[in-house]
């Protein structure tokens, strides 16, 4: 039985959703078993995954893998074409990314390559759930305005069945190179299989795959090895994937598995990184690595670390590291500090602008969270906006990108008395930047209350007894996530404010971006007014802009 026939028998092309591949043996999985021909039914059965098992008498070749791969992105093309409308929703930001259907996650791919910033975002369009990932596409010329381009990735081939998961873009010459972690799915067991795959463009629009360039495991490294970055060191390429060890005795700890190449497409694993931070959590996800002057820096997402707050109860973090390399490659991290403070912010990716600014997005979510108001509207999630980063006494700032002030409208200064009839303004819009100072309580509780109608609103609280900055969003409606996040503030300093609120987020930047706080704050299309409450008597000045 050749290739054609089997899928004649399994229903026709159109009936194909997947093909996997273990060892010899070709797994089909059909959209309507039902369609199944007599010559079918005699093969093997796997009722509950709708798979047919074929052993050919003689192996696919890769033209006849590519054909699979070909059939099914064809078919998920016109699945795709009836989730392309961009639905109506009153939460649905106005000058953030976010999905037209269906649930976003981490960026991917974030670089500038001929004249345009590209970046990828990780999709599945046909629901709020978390399931195969697609590579979404957006382009600009500005940072400001995106365009949307066709699809890039689709979850088509044996490599990447059930999902195109995260990864990372390469500027060469004229060709766009994408490198990512191929995510399938085996059995009812749901055996893992990652590898680390490559796709690459001419155009910068259409991509031809070319598999796996990393197709086994590090020593001791569990199947959750994913989110390649890469890194130019000297003459030669650094792959980092976040990757989960497992010791002898079965303990789970995050790490960074290095990989090394000088051609982009044959790689060699140099070592795992981390054991200098012992057991900090048991997944690391989403690395990037870069440098601010002279000083190296990595980003991770750890899984399962203790948080500085009982109110931090998730496993997801962020945060960043001071790093070394030495003349082998080997990485070397020091004490880790938190990129953002808030509640939705993971998987943040970075580039390098023309002009040596180094840029960042993230993803303003976590992966627990799937239920949020705009799920009645068919998304879910969006990405932050985009940050500059500076390094600083130590510290890494992020503050909004310069291109983000071309968002706004006329100035509106004002002042707020805190208690009395000036103690609100109301500023027609959940859009909007606001920047103030607000001096420390000498005592008790200062807040700045936005995104505010009487009922629902975010509170900005200054807590001189607790010595604590606090972000509350437990009157605005409710979400999967915690409603209160906290920034330690053992000083009596005044609190520089930089607000940047798009329907329904909020990002707050502290002290010109030496603290950021994320948070997504779903309240009433009326909640446009700011408020200012204080234990005791204050006044501020205010400058806000409504963005659009």
């Amino acid at each position: 039985m050749t290739l054609t026939d089997i899928l004649a028998a399994c229903g026709g092309p159109n009936n194909l959703l997947r093909a996997l591949r273990v060892e010899q043996q070709v797994i089909l999985e059909l959209k309507d078993p039902e369609l199944r021909s007599d010559l079918a039914r005699v093969l093997p059965f796997h009722s509950s995954l709708n798979q047919v098992a074929w052993t050919p008498e003689v192996p696919l070749c890769q033209a006849d893998w590519e054909q699979l791969g070909r059939i099914i992105e064809q078919n998920q093309r016109t699945q795709l074409a009836a989730v392309c409308e961009i639905t109506q929703s009153p939460h649905r930001p106005l000058w953030h990314i976010a999905p037209p259907q269906g649930l976003l996650n981490d960026p991917n791919g974030f670089t500038y390559h001929n004249g345009e910033y590209h970046l990828f975002y990780q999709l599945y369009p046909f629901g709020c759930v978390h399931k195969d990932k697609y590579w979404a596409h957006v382009t600009s010329s500005d940072l400001v305005n995106w365009q949307s381009q066709p699809m890039a990735l689709y979850p088509s081939d044996w490599f990447d069945s059930h999902g195109v998961f995260s990864g990372h873009a390469v500027s060469t010459d004229d060709e766009l190179m994408l490198f990512y972690t191929g995510n399938v799915r085996i059995g009812e067991q749901r055996q893992r299989i990652t590898t680390q795959c490559l796709a690459t463009s001419s155009d910068g629009i259409n991509f031809t795959k070319h598999g796996p360039v990393i197709d086994s495991l590090p020593p001791s490294v569990t199947p959750h090895c994913r989110d390649p970055k890469l890194v130019k060191n000297g003459d030669h390429w650094l792959m980092l994937l976040g990757a989960q060890q497992e010791t002898d005795e079965g303990q789970l700890l995050g790490r960074l598995a290095i990989y090394r190449s000088f051609d982009l497409r044959q790689w060699e694993f140099v070592s795992l990184t981390g054991s200098e931070l012992n057991d900090f959590g048991y997944m690391w996800e989403c690395p990037d690595l870069f440098e601010m002057g002279e000083q190296l820096v990595a980003i991770i997402c750890p899984q399962g670390i203790e948080a500085d707050s009982h109110y931090h109860n998730v496993p997801h973090h962020n945060g960043y590291l001071q790093a070394s390399l030495d003349e082998n490659d080997r990485l070397e991290l020091s004490e880790f500090y938190t990129l953002d403070h808030g509640f939705d912010f993971y998987a943040p990716q970075s580039t390098q602008a023309p002009d040596g600014r180094r840029l960042m997005i993230g993803w303003m979510g976590l992966p627990d969270e799937i239920n949020q108001p705009s799920v009645k509207d068919k998304w879910l999630h969006q990405l932050t906006c985009l940050r500059e980063l500076s390094w600083q006494n130590g510290k890494l700032y992020q503050q909004p990108a310069r291109e983000l002030q071309q968002l706004r409208g006329e100035t509106q200064s004002f002042n707020l008395e805190a208690n009395n009839e000036k103690s609100s303004l109301d500023l027609g819009s959940k859009s909007f930047e606001l920047q103030t100072i607000l001096p420390w309580p000498a005592s008790g509780q200062t807040t700045l209350r936005v995104m505010d109608n009487g009922s629902e609103y975010c509170d900005i609280i200054l807590d001189a007894d607790q010595q604590r900055i606090r972000l509350d969003r437990s009157h605005a409606q409710p979400t999967d996530g915690e409603t209160i996040r906290e920034l330690p503030w053992p000083h009596s300093q005044a609190v520089e404010l930089q607000l940047l609120a798009d329907n329904s987020s909020l990002e707050l930047f502290i002290n010109q971006g030496e603290f950021a706080m994320t948070a997504r704050v779903f309240t009433a299309q009326d909640a446009t007014a700011v408020r200012l409450i204080s234990d005791e008597p204050v006044s501020i000045d205010a400058k806000a802009w409504l963005l659009s």
